[in-house]
C-alpha cells in the first residue's frame, strides 16, 4: 500500500548513552429550545476573587466534600463504532493551560456565537448569561476558564488567537464592563454577575459542562445551548452525546468545513478500522503494516499525502516551537497565579549547554566487590576525621561529598518536558498531546529522539505521531482522556503510553512491542489522581509530565528487551483505568478539593 512506500519498516536500534547525531530538524449544533431550569434574571455573586493576572472578579470555590454518592458521569461506549479518528483532531494546536477548561471552552464560546450568526440573531443579542459546572466551575480560574469563553465569545479560536494580547483584552472587558460580540458589536456584560459558577453541581452528560444564553434587549431569551468539554479540546453538546450523532472527535469551528465522513461518526469510512488494540494488531498482521502505516492508510480517505506530510510537519513545529520558548524564556520569570513559582527550564538548559551534567566517555559498568564481615575494610573509617567520643556512624557511614550524575538522557527529557508544561502553564501556544496537562510528554520523547538517535528525522516524526496517535484513539474510545472523569492517568498516563508507544516505534520495535509498551506505561500509572494546587495547571503538573517522560523511555526499554509476549493487554489496561476512573473519588478528579490541592497552604 501507499503508506508502505512513505512509512517503511524500520531496523531495530539500541539506545547507547553517548551523545551523538543530533539533527536539525465538537461540534457545531443548532440551538436548542429554552429550557426552565435557566433564570433569565442575572444573579451576583458574594464570593469573589481577584485575578493576579488580568484584576478582574471571580469567584472562589468553596473547599468542601462533594454530597455522597457524587461521581462523575460513566464513560459512555459505543460497541458498534470504530475508534478511528484523524490524528490531526487528536492532535491540535491551541493555548495553554488546559485543553479540556481553556481550549475547549473557547471552542465552545466561539461555536455558540457563530451560530448565532449563522441563524440571524447576533444583531439581536443585547446581553449573555454563562454558566460554568462541576469541574470548570471549581478549578476554572485557575486554568484560565472565564478568559477562554470571553475570548471565543469576541470571536477568537485558540489556534489563531494573539496570546500576547489576551490579558490586556480581559482586563479592558472587566474595567468597560462589556464585550465585542463576535468582534461586531459591543454589548454589555459583566463577568462578576454574568459569568456563573455553580459549584458541586454537574450536567448530567460530563463533569466539564457549559450553558450559554442570549438575551434581547427587553430580557426575552433569545437562543441557549449547553456544551461539554471532554478532554483534549474536544467540545460536544447533549444532543451530540446522548445520541451519538455528529462524531465527538473532529474539532472544527464550522460543521461547514467538514467533510460528511468526519462529521458523521456513523458513516465515517476507515480504510482499516479497529475498535480496540487487539483489532489494531490483527489489521496490523494481516496487512503486514506497521501502526504508523495503518494510521496512514486511515489518513489518505480525508487527506492527501501532501495534506498529511504538512499536517505532521506543523504538528512537530509547534511542538518544538513550545520547547524552544520554554528554555529560552526569562528564568527569573513566575508563573502566574498565587503560587509564585519561577521558571526552571530556563537554568537547567543553560546548565546543560555549559556541561555541569558531566561530560566524556560512557560510564562502564563494573561489579562491586564487597569486604567479607570478618574483614571489614580500613579503608571505610577515615580516622582522621573522627574526633574522640564521636559516634560510630560518623566513621563507618561519613557524608559524601557531591558527585555529578552522568546520564544526559534524564536531564534532556526532563528539561524539553518541563519547558512545554511552564509554556503552557503561562498560556502560550503548545500542543494537546493529548491534552494541554501533558502537553510535555510526548514531544519531549519524539525531540529527544531526534537529536541523538534519529537518521531520518522527516519520517520519524511521521513514523512516532501517527503511531501515538493510534493509542490516543484507542483510550479516547475505550475509556476517557479528561481529567475530569479519569483523574490524571486519563491525561500524563495516556501521555506516557502514547510516547513508549511511539518510541517503541520509531526504534524498530514490533507491532506486538509497540502494544506492549503502551501497556506498561499506563499499567505504572493506574489510579493517578488530579489534584492542582489553587486549580492551577503547575503543581503536581508539570513535574509529572517530566517523569512520565522517563517513564515512557522505560517502559519502550522493556517491551523492546522481550519478544512482545505479556500477561496483561493494552485492552485490559486500558479497561482498567476506565473503571478506576468511574470508581476514583470525585475530589481526585481535577477538583482542587482533595490532594496537594487540601494540604499544601497557599500563602
Amino acid at each position: 500500500m501507499y503508506a508502505s512506500r512513505i512509512l517503511p519498516n524500520l531496523i531495530p536500534k539500541r539506545i547507547t548513552p553517548a551523545l551523538c547525531n543530533r539533527c536539525v530538524l465538537s461540534a457545531p449544533t443548532l440551538l436548542r429550545p429554552f429550557t426552565a431550569f435557566v433564570n433569565s434574571s442575572f444573579s451576583t455573586l458574594a464570593c469573589r476573587r481577584q485575578s493576579e493576572a488580568t484584576s478582574a472578579l471571580y469567584p472562589s470555590p468553596p473547599v468542601q466534600e462533594p454530597p455522597q454518592g457524587s461521581s462523575s458521569s460513566s464513560v459512555l461506549r459505543e460497541e458498534d463504532h470504530h475508534a478511528v479518528v484523524s490524528a490531526f483532531d487528536l492532535f491540535s494546536i491551541g493555548i495553554g493551560p488546559s485543553s479540556s477548561h481553556t481550549v475547549g471552552p473557547m471552542r465552545a464560546a466561539k461555536i455558540f456565537i457563530g451560530d448565532l450568526k449563522d441563524h440571524c440573531v447576533l444583531d439581536k443579542v443585547y446581553s449573555l448569561r454563562i454558566d460554568l459546572f462541576g469541574s470548570l466551575a471549581l478549578t476554572g480560574v485557575g486554568h484560565g476558564t472565564p478568559d477562554a469563553i470571553l475570548m471565543g465569545i469576541e470571536g477568537e479560536t485558540p489556534e489563531k488567537v494573539e496570546t500576547s494580547t489576551i490579558r490586556s483584552r480581559i482586563s479592558d472587558i472587566h474595567t468597560n464592563m462589556s464585550i465585542h460580540l463576535n468582534g461586531s458589536h459591543r454589548i454589555f456584560f459583566d463577568p462578576a454577575k454574568q459569568l456563573i459558577f455553580n459549584y458541586f453541581q454537574n450536567l448530567p452528560q460530563h463533569p466539564n459542562g457549559m450553558r450559554f444564553c442570549a438575551f434581547d434587549e427587553r430580557g426575552n431569551l433569545v437562543a441557549t445551548n449547553e456544551y461539554f468539554s471532554i478532554g483534549g479540546g474536544f467540545v460536544v453538546n447533549e444532543e451530540t452525546q446522548l445520541a451519538h450523532g455528529e462524531n465527538v472527535y473532529y474539532k472544527a469551528i464550522s460543521k461547514h468545513a467538514v467533510s460528511e465522513q468526519r462529521a458523521r461518526q456513523d458513516v465515517a469510512v476507515a480504510a482499516l478500522p479497529f475498535r480496540n488494540a487487539d483489532e489494531l494488531l490483527q489489521v496490523c498482521r494481516r496487512e503486514n503494516m506497521t501502526i504508523a502505516q495503518v494510521v496512514y492508510e486511515n489518513e489518505l480517505k480525508w487527506r492527501t499525502p501532501e495534506e498529511i506530510r504538512a499536517k505532521t510537519m506543523e504538528i512537530w513545529k509547534a511542538m518544538d516551537e513550545s520547547i524552544k520558548n520554554g528554555v529560552l524564556a526569562d528564568e527569573n520569570e513566575l508563573l502566574p497565579g498565587k503560587l509564585n513559582i519561577q521558571r526552571r527550564a530556563p537554568k537547567l538548559y543553560k546548565k546543560l549547554l555549559k556541561g555541569l551534567y558531566g561530560t566524556g566517555p560512557a560510564p562502564i559498568f563494573n561489579t562491586t566487590e564487597l569486604s567479607p564481615p570478618s574483614a571489614p575494610s580500613t579503608t571505610l573509617i577515615p580516622i582522621h576525621s573522627v574526633l574522640p567520643n564521636s559516634p560510630l556512624s560518623l566513621s563507618v557511614l561519613p557524608k559524601r561529598p557531591p558527585k555529578r550524575f552522568f546520564l544526559p538522557a534524564l536531564d534532556y527529557l526532563s528539561v524539553y518536558a518541563i519547558a512545554v508544561n511552564e509554556e503552557n502553564a503561562c498560556g502560550g501556544r503548545v500542543v494537546t498531546a493529548p491534552t494541554n496537562g501533558a502537553a510535555g510528554t510526548i514531544p519531549s520523547v519524539l525531540k529527544y529522539y531526534l537529536e541523538f538517535i534519529s537518521e531520518s528525522p522527516e519520517r520519524d516524526v511521521m513514523e512516532f505521531l501517527l503511531t501515538t496517535a493510534a493509542i490516543g484513539m484507542l483510550y479516547k474510545r475505550g475509556a476517557s482522556i479528561s481529567a475530569a472523569e479519569m483523574g490524571c492517568q486519563g491525561e500524563v498516563g495516556v501521555a506516557c503510553s502514547m510516547a513508549a508507544a511511539g518510541f517503541a516505534s520509531v526504534m524498530g520495535g514490533t507491532v506486538e512491542q509497540v502494544e506492549n509498551a503502551a501497556e506498561i506505561g499506563m499499567e505504572h500509572n493506574l489510579g493517578l489522581t488530579c489534584d492542582p494546587i489553587a486549580g492551577l495547571v503547575q503543581v503536581p503538573c508539570i513535574e509529572r509530565n517530566a517523569l512520565a517522560t522517563v517513564k515512557a523511555i522505560a517502559a519502550a526499554q522493556l517491551a523492546l528487551n522481550g519478544e512482545g509476549t505479556h500477561r496483561v493487554s493494552l485492552d485490559q489496561v486500558i479497561e482498567t483505568m476506565r473503571q478506576t476512573g468511574v470508581d476514583m473519588m470525585l475530589k481526585y478528579k481535577e477538583t482542587s478539593q482533595g490532594g496537594l490541592a487540601v494540604n499544601v497552604p497557599i500563602c
